[in-house]
């Protein structure tokens, strides 16, 4: 295979771990605290976690592990998104499997979760491996979104693990892949089965955390390549003076990406979803925010700027939350009779008639594109697509109407053009960070100590991560301590909590408080690439969120 010249530098750079995973694996005990609670609705969770409920924090200590030095058999599931960093967490899985015995064995399922049901594996060697350390993509052994979720399903699972002789299973993924862990690894109890099962914090999304998670893989890196490409144009911008950049970018729900850019780029308008729904602020208000900055900017002889849009953002504005959240039921209880609809007419004539009268007249309000997009395709989930709502574009078109409505009325003479920009699918696959690197082989190395000695339920956990890697502490967080009930496709499930944008937090606060400042002087700043080399404040710096969380 034929690899760049920074691809084959990589592949010899060895990742920083905590100093407890570099001891021989025989003198790393497991020690374990209290029983936990999960952080919402306990007695539901309870009653279907019947067996895996409550499990105690599991920390590393020095001391002796007798368990450790076993043969063990082991499957691994990359599930959902890409994130950088996957390949490093297998990698630390597979050095950890042959350290403890030479003679232990790791499997990928290819595909995702849907190569457990269907039996579809790769034995990982020292060859492959090799080929994938310290590099992007998931494409080692590819990715999936199916969920494990039937009787049929889960059966399969257990029966393929059963004829591989599988020790445990570990799931790389997000909250909604973590999730299905906790409840395969119940499963696998119920059925008596000795199959563990580990999960790994995954999603460039950032919202998947909590006091023992400190951040998911792959959002450091995601957001800092997405901020040298806002950098990139923040410049163009300040060179060209001519254009406003509207920049949606991924996340999902959460905020995340867009504040840790935000901080890392200092923009003229940043919007942050979870403010918009605390304030209840309209679509009209966001854009009247909008044009005040574009407004104020003109009147200094600057008829450019950047705005960066979370992805989510349609799903907090009051109005849109709502019309989304019945659309959601709609789809959800009336999908047949929906599909037999041809046509946007007859589907809006439809839904005047099933959605209430505040939200029928806020879709009437939408551009058809908009309203058309909220129609696509449900994700596995049951929810709209918000990745394929162009709400830079709606707040384009609405901006525009705006700033025309204020120059008749003599409020503003200044000249407007937009342009609009989407940022996801640039950031998923990058070259890890050496953040991102380390941290990923840390999780893979700690997800191979907590099979070695029996835990199952758990995910991998790695902590204290704005010192220097020798000192971050590893371990495993219950994966039903971080559970609530949420409602999905009409019923309520079991998920892990996503965490979202704390307005009291300090990455939050210390974006507010510049932002007035920002949206009116011409404030950029130009991160640039991800360097690898060098001094380590400039290659192995985590992000601004964390830092500005752990009080750095």
């Amino acid at each position: 295979m034929e690899v760049s010249a920074l691809q084959k530098a990589r592949y010899g750079y060895q990742p920083k771990l905590p100093a407890i995973l570099t001891r021989p694996v025989s003198e790393i005990a497991v020690e374990l605290g209290e029983p936990t609670e999960a952080v919402a609705d306990q007695a539901d969770l309870k009653g279907i976690f019947k067996h895996t409920y409550g499990k105690p924090i599991a920390r590393f200590v020095p001391g002796k592990n007798d368990k450790i030095n076993r043969k063990l058999t082991v499957g691994v599931i990359l599930s959902g998104g890409q994130a950088p960093g996957g390949h490093n967490v297998i990698a630390g899985l597979y050095d950890g499997l042959k350290k403890g015995n030479k003679d232990s064995r790791l499997l990928g399922f290819l595909g995702g979760p849907s190569g457990l049901i269907e039996n579809k594996t790769v034995e990982i060697t020292d060859a492959l491996i090799d080929q994938y350390r310290n590099t992007g993509g998931f494409d080692m052994i590819g990715s999936g979104r199916t969920k494990i979720e039937t009787p049929e399903q889960f059966a399969a699972s257990l029966e393929t693990a059963k004829k591989l002789g599988l020790d445990a299973v570990v799931i790389i993924g997000g909250d909604d892949s973590n999730t299905n862990a906790a409840l395969l690894a119940e499963y696998f109890v119920d059925q008596k089965a000795p199959i563990q099962v580990i999960g790994c914090p995954k999603t460039i999304d950032g919202d998947l955390k909590n006091e023992h998670i400190e951040t998911s893989f792959g959002f450091d890196t995601a957001t800092k390549t997405y901020s040298e490409l806002i950098g990139n144009i923040e410049r163009d911008a300040n060179s060209a003076k001519k254009y406003w950049h509207f920049i949606k970018l991924m996340g999902r729900s959460a905020s995340h990406i867009a504040l840790e850019c935000a901080l890392q780029t200092q923009p003229n308008v940043c919007l942050i979803s979870e403010e918009v729904e605390a304030k209840k602020l309209s679509l009209a208000q966001i854009v009247d925010q909008i044009c005040d900055s574009i407004v104020k900017r003109a009147a200094n002889k600057e008829n450019f700027g950047v705005v960066l849009i979370p992805e989510g953002l349609v799903e907090f504005v009051p109005e849109m939350k709502q019309l989304i959240s019945e659309l959601n039921d709609l789809m959800a209880h009336y999908a047949e009779e929906f599909g037999k609809l041809s046509g946007f007419e007859a589907q809006a004539e439809w839904l005047n008639k099933k959605l209430s009268p505040a939200s029928a007249k806020v879709f009437a309000s939408l551009p058809v594109d908009i309203a058309k997009q909220l129609l696509m395709d449900r994700d596995p989930h049951g929810n709209v697509q918000v990745s394929r709502i162009e709400t830079e574009k709606l707040l384009i078109s609405m901006v525009e109407q705006r700033l025309g409505e204020l120059k008749k009325a003599g409020a503003y003479t200044g000249k407007f053009s937009a342009l609009a920009h989407f940022f996801g699918y640039e950031g998923r696959c990058a070259f890890p960070s050496n953040f991102d690197a380390d941290y990923c082989y840390a999780l893979g190395f700690t997800a191979f100590v907590l099979i070695a000695s029996g835990l199952t339920g758990y995910l991998s956990s790695v902590k204290n991560l704005t010192a220097p890697a020798s000192e971050w502490v590893a371990g495993g967080i219950p994966l039903t301590m971080m559970m609530n009930m949420e409602q999905r496709h009409g019923s309520k499930k079991p998920v892990i909590r996503k965490a979202l944008v704390d307005l009291n937090g300090r990455p939050f606060k210390t974006f507010a408080a510049k932002r007035d400042e920002w949206a009116v002087k011409t404030s950029y700043l130009f991160p640039g690439a991800i360097q690898y080399y060098g001094p380590s404040e400039v290659c192995d710096q985590p992000t601004k969120t964390l830092l500005l969380e752990k009080g750095r």
